[in-house]
């Protein structure tokens, strides 16, 4: 942990220079993106930083002191001309000063499957949460409870699922095995699929990047960053989209509007020309980028928003309940939307994720331009081409074999059993190709563990009647799903059952390294229900798999884990 002094942190930025230039000097895309990023993130040498003194300065009671100051080289990608960039850090006494804001919220219980055998929740894509732990483990900084969303940790990695076949929307995958962390209780996986596609088959777009220019972006893992993600992002566009800019910091501006797809000198001029200054008044921006998308709006089309920023919104529109209302207004409108979070000392995901689930959208945090590859171009399909809104998982136990269960994560998406018949009310969105996991920790009938529960005078003898005569006996338990079309407003329902030959007692890679991320998650929170959970026990179940070494998110996250516990040390 860095603890005791005001530190000016320079953040390496040459990736901006030798991305751009080569892609917009020429006035043209080269569609060779791995080639580009290659040639990125070549390593910054000692040549390119100037050191200076160290000073320290005291201020009433706060002692600030400063560390080595450093310069960073940036290049701006149109003009190809070299420039110096420095950034500031604060730090105060033994902790590092931040205003960073996070919902903390409790943890889901034990539930008796005699007293709620349902069990509703809507689907969750973001992934938001383990990127911004990753960033503060490796930075060393403390891991905020409120920071930890186990399903985001958990859907931030790709499974080896079937894809769907015929006219299915999903495909869905549905195992169970022992827990790992507890020999009393066994671990259900329930997951949903969906085709991936080629970006360029994707249906006409209509973008508008929404991007916070005020000055707490001038960081350079803000704004900056923000800049080069864009610039990746648009890189993949064509002649079938368009595509315009807005800018909010006092006020709001419309920096280019429909512009088409293939303009890529254009569109990244725009956005390399973008500056950080003023306060930060996002409603104004969100009022008027949705207004742009409406006025392009593509029928049958791809129409969203995609906004970036640090969340830190300081003049209008500010508190989290105000943004909810103002952002569920602008979902009629039919225009979907992504966020973007970036930086770090006065975040706020609260606010953040709260536009992403009313908005109809998604909510990504992108710590580096590796992270911006992986959202951006990877991941482009399942982040921007919505083909399912409003989708909601019912799982039904069945007390015969199971009395007690608990869905680990989903705290804020959970929903009473009876919304999920209820078609106003909202679900979460799916892209082409996202996947949603979700990990239940059960009880079977037979455990020695008890679950919270209560004696029932009247429906104990309808239980017996129903599920003792051997008619559902090798039923586990039933899902539910329901979901919308993108532009439809009536749902569609299908129901899926796990038997109990869906049992092995280990489980499969998808379960192990699902358990890896669950247990990880659990131990970040210190929570309650985390039973024999350590470095071990963690480490052990995710190299247990057989992609583990092959898949270079899965190879970081085993390394993430061990140096959070050598931090620790």
């Amino acid at each position: 942990m860095r603890k005791g002094y005001l530190g000016k942190k320079i953040m390496a930025v040459t990736l901006a220079g030798a991305m751009m230039l080569g892609m917009c000097a020429c006035g043209k895309k080269n569609n060779d993106v791995t080639t580009i990023f290659d040639k990125a993130t070549e390593e910054t040498t000692e040549e390119n930083y100037r050191e200076t003194t160290e000073a320290q300065t005291k201020d009433d009671d706060v002692e600030e002191v400063y560390a080595d100051s450093e310069y960073d080289m940036d290049y701006n990608a149109v003009s190809g001309e070299a420039y110096y960039v420095e950034t500031e850090e604060y730090y105060y006494g033994d902790e590092e000063f931040n205003t960073n804001e996070y919902n903390d919220l409790e943890e889901n219980p034990w539930m008796s499957v005699k007293l709620s055998p349902l069990s509703t929740f809507a689907a969750d894509v973001d992934t938001a949460s383990y990127s911004q732990i990753r960033t503060n483990i490796n930075n060393g900084y403390e891991i905020d409870p409120g920071m930890v969303r186990i399903e985001e940790m958990i859907n931030y990695f790709h499974y080896d699922y079937d894809t769907p076949t015929g006219d299915d929307k999903f495909a869905v995958y549905m195992e169970y095995a022992d827990c790992p962390w507890n020999k009393d209780t066994q671990l259900a996986l329930v997951s949903l699929n969906t085709e991936k596609i080629d970006f360029s088959d994707a249906p006409e777009s209509n973008i508008v990047f929404l991007i916070d220019t005020s000055g707490s972006m001038f960081d350079d893992n803000k704004l900056p960053l923000v800049q080069q993600s864009m610039c990746m992002l648009a890189e993949n566009l064509t002649d079938k989209d368009r595509v315009s800019i807005v800018t909010y910091a006092g006020g709001d501006e419309v920096v280019l509007e429909g512009a088409s797809g293939a303009d890529y000198y254009e569109i990244c001029s725009a956005i390399e020309g973008l500056e950080a200054w003023g306060s930060t008044n996002g409603a104004a921006g969100i009022e008027t980028a949705y207004k742009i998308a409406e006025k392009y709006f593509i029928e049958g089309g791809n129409n969203r928003v995609i906004l970036a920023t640090d969340g830190d919104l300081n003049v209008g529109v500010t508190s989290e309940s105000a943004l909810e209302k103002l952002i569920t207004e602008k979902k009629e409108s039919g225009v979907f939307l992504s966020v973007i979070g970036v930086g770090y000392g006065n975040y706020k995901d609260n606010k953040l994720e709260t536009l992403a689930d009313k908005g109809n959208g998604n909510y990504a945090y992108i710590d580096s331009i590796f992270e911006a590859k992986k959202a951006l171009v990877d991941d482009l399909g399942a982040n921007m081409v919505t083909v399912a809104k409003d989708v909601k998982l019912q799982v039904e136990f069945n007390p015969a074999l199971v009395k007690g269960y608990r869905l680990i994560g989903y705290e804020n998406r959970t929903m009473a059993a009876e919304d999920f018949n209820d078609d106003t009310k909202d679900g979460g969105e799916m892209g082409a190709g996202h996947s949603v996991t979700a990990i239940y920790e059960i009880i079977p009938v037979d455990s020695k563990m008890e679950v919270p529960s209560a004696d029932l005078k009247y429906s104990d003898g309808a239980d017996n009647e129903i599920y003792g005569n051997g008619e559902y006996n090798d039923e586990l338990f039933t899902l539910r799903v329901r979901y919308k079309e993108p532009d439809e407003d009536d749902s569609k329902l299908s129901d899926y059952v796990c038997n109990t030959s869906a049992y092995t007692k280990e489980g499969s890679d998808n379960l192990r390294w699902a358990a890896s991320v669950a247990a990880f998650g659990m131990y970040l929170k210190d929570s309650e229900y985390m039973g024999d959970t350590n470095r071990k026990l963690i480490i052990s179940l995710a190299e247990s798999t057989k992609d583990s070494k092959d898949d270079e998110y899965k190879q970081e996250y085993i390394e993430l884990v061990n140096t959070y516990f050598e931090n620790m040390d």
